[in-house]
C-alpha cells in the first residue's frame, strides 16, 4: 500500500488538491515557529520588556486577547462560510491580513511595548482564523477512516515549513551575530522573512485547493450575518445531539490550553530558566519541530489503526511528562529530553484533536463546526499561557511552579476524554447529513 494512498481520498478528489491544503499549514507553521515560539517572544520579554517582572505576562495578556477575538467571532464565521461556500476566499483575506501585520511587527523596537501588543493581537487574530478555515477543508479531502493519517500529513508538512523559516532565520541570526549586530536590528529582519515564506507558500494553496461546498440560497434570503447567526443558534440549540463533539471540545479546553503554553513559552523558560542562549534556543525548536513532523506523520497512520480517542489519550500522558521533567530539571540537557518528548506529542495530539473533530461534523456545517472547535481552542490559549504568566508573577518569577502547574491541564484533559463515543459521535454527524 502506498504511502500517500488514493485510497485515504474522497472520490474526485486529486492527490495535488491535498497537497494544495498542507501547502498552507507549510504556510502558516513559520509564523507560529518564529513568532510565537522561537524569536519575537523571547526578544518581547527581553529587549522590548527590558525583561520586566510584568513582561512575560504582557505578553500571555496579548496572545489572549488575540484568542478572545478570535474564540468570540470564529464560529459565527464558520457558519457565514458555510452558507456563503466562502472557506477559500476568506483564507485569502485572512492569510492577506496575518502575512502584512507580520512584516509590520519588524518596525517594533525597544520599550515599544504597545505597538508590539497591537500587532501580535492582529497578526495572531488573523492566523487563528486562517487555521481554522483550513482546517475544515479536511473532511471534504479525506474519507472518514482516513481523517488521522491525511490531518497527520498535514501537520508533518506543516512542521517542515516552520523548520524552513527558522532555519533560514537561524542562519541569519548567526551570520548577524558574529558581526556584532544587536537583537533590535536581527529579529525585526526574521519577521520580514517569515512573512514572505508565508505569503509565498500560501499561494500554492489558493491555485490548487478548490471551494468544494455549495451555498445555501434559501438560508442566504435572510441576509448574510442574520443566516450565519441563526445557524449557530440552532446547533448550540441541538447541542445533545452532538455530545460526544461537546465532549471532546471540553477535553480540547484543557489539553489545548498546555499545548498553547509549550508553543508561546517554550523559548522564554528555556532562556530565562535554563539559560539558553538565543541561538540555542532555535536550535532547540529547529530540532522539537522536526520531532514534531514525525509525531504528527506517523501517528496520522497509529490512530487510524489504533483508534483517534486512545491515540490523543497516550498523548496527553507524554504531555503530562514533559512538564514533570521541564520542571525539575536543572541542565539544558535535561531539558533536551522535555523538548523531545514535547516535539513527539505536538504533532500527534493535534493531528488527532483535528482529526477527531472531523469526523464529528456533519458535511453541509464543517466550516461552523470547525468554528466551535476554533472557539475552544482559543479558550485553551486564554487559560493556559494566561494562568502560566499569572502564576509566574504571584510567585516572583518562578517558572518551574508554572510549567509543573501545565501538567494539571493536560490532566483534566484526559478526563474528559474518557466519555467520548467515537462510534456514537460519528453517528450523530451522519443523522445530520441524512437529514439535509
Amino acid at each position: 500500500m502506498a504511502l500517500f494512498s488514493q485510497d485515504a481520498l474522497n472520490p474526485g478528489v486529486r492527490k495535488r488538491e491535498v497537497f494544495g491544503w498542507a501547502m498552507y499549514d507549510f504556510a502558516n507553521s513559520g509564523y507560529t515557529t518564529v513568532v510565537i515560539t522561537a524569536v519575537f517572544a523571547a526578544y518581547f520579554v527581553g529587549g522590548i520588556a527590558q525583561k520586566a517582572e510584568w513582561a512575560t505576562f504582557a505578553w500571555t495578556a496579548a496572545l489572549s486577547v488575540s484568542y478572545a477575538i478570535v474564540m468570540l467571532t470564529m464560529p459565527s464565521l464558520g457558519a457565514y462560510a458555510d452558507l456563503r461556500a466562502a472557506k477559500k476566499r476568506l483564507l485569502m483575506i485572512t492569510t492577506t491580513g496575518c502575512v502584512v501585520s507580520t512584516a509590520a511587527l519588524a518596525l517594533a523596537g525597544p520599550s515599544s511595548v504597545a505597538f508590539a501588543i497591537l500587532l501580535i493581537i492582529v497578526s495572531n487574530t488573523f492566523f487563528a482564523w486562517g487555521e481554522s478555515l483550513t482546517a475544515a477543508f479536511l473532511p471534504e479531502l479525506a474519507r472518514t477512516d482516513a481523517l488521522g493519517k491525511v490531518s497527520g500529513w498535514g501537520w508533518a508538512f506543516g512542521y517542515f515549513g516552520g523548520m524552513l523559516a527558522l532555519g533560514i532565520c537561524l542562519g541569519y541570526v548567526l551570520w548577524a551575530q558574529a558581526r556584532g549586530i544587536p537583537a533590535d536590528q536581527f529579529v525585526p529582519v526574521t519577521m520580514l522573512i517569515t512573512a514572505v515564506i508565508y505569503g509565498l507558500a500560501s499561494l500554492v494553496t489558493f491555485r490548487l485547493l478548490k471551494e468544494r461546498a455549495q451555498p445555501n440560497p434559501a438560508a442566504l434570503q435572510q441576509g448574510g450575518l442574520k443566516a450565519s447567526l441563526a445557524q449557530l443558534h440552532r446547533t448550540f440549540g441541538q447541542a445533545r445531539r452532538y455530545q460526544d463533539f461537546m465532549w471532546l471540545l471540553a477535553c480540547a479546553v484543557f489539553y489545548q490550553g498546555g499545548v498553547a503554553v509549550a508553543i508561546a513559552l517554550a523559548a522564554i523558560y528555556a532562556e530565562q530558566v535554563i539559560g539558553f542562549q538565543p541561538q540555542e534556543t532555535m536550535v532547540l525548536i529547529f530540532v522539537l519541530n522536526f520531532a514534531a513532523a514525525g509525531g504528527a506523520f506517523a501517528f496520522g497512520y497509529f490512530q487510524d489503526r489504533i483508534g483517534h480517542k486512545l491515540a490523543l489519550g497516550i498523548t496527553l500522558v507524554g504531555w503530562i511528562a514533559t512538564c514533570v521533567i521541564a520542571a525539575i530539571t536543572t541542565t539544558k540537557g535535561g531539558f533536551w529530553y522535555a523538548a523531545a518528548i514535547a516535539g513527539v506529542c505536538m504533532g500527534s495530539s493535534q493531528s488527532a484533536g483535528r482529526a477527531m473533530a472531523g469526523m464529528f461534523s456533519p458535511r453541509r456545517q464543517l466550516a461552523e463546526f470547525y468554528g466551535l472547535w476554533t472557539f475552544a481552542i482559543r479558550l485553551a490559549s486564554i487559560i493556559g499561557p494566561l494562568s502560566y504568566g499569572a502564576i509566574t508573577w504571584m510567585t516572583g518569577g518562578d517558572q518551574r511552579i508554572a510549567i509543573l502547574s501545565t501538567a494539571v491541564l493536560f490532566a483534566v484533559g484526559l478526563v474528559l476524554l474518557v466519555p467520548v463515543n467515537m462510534q456514537r459521535g460519528r453517528q450523530a454527524a451522519q443523522a445530520a447529513d441524512e437529514q439535509g
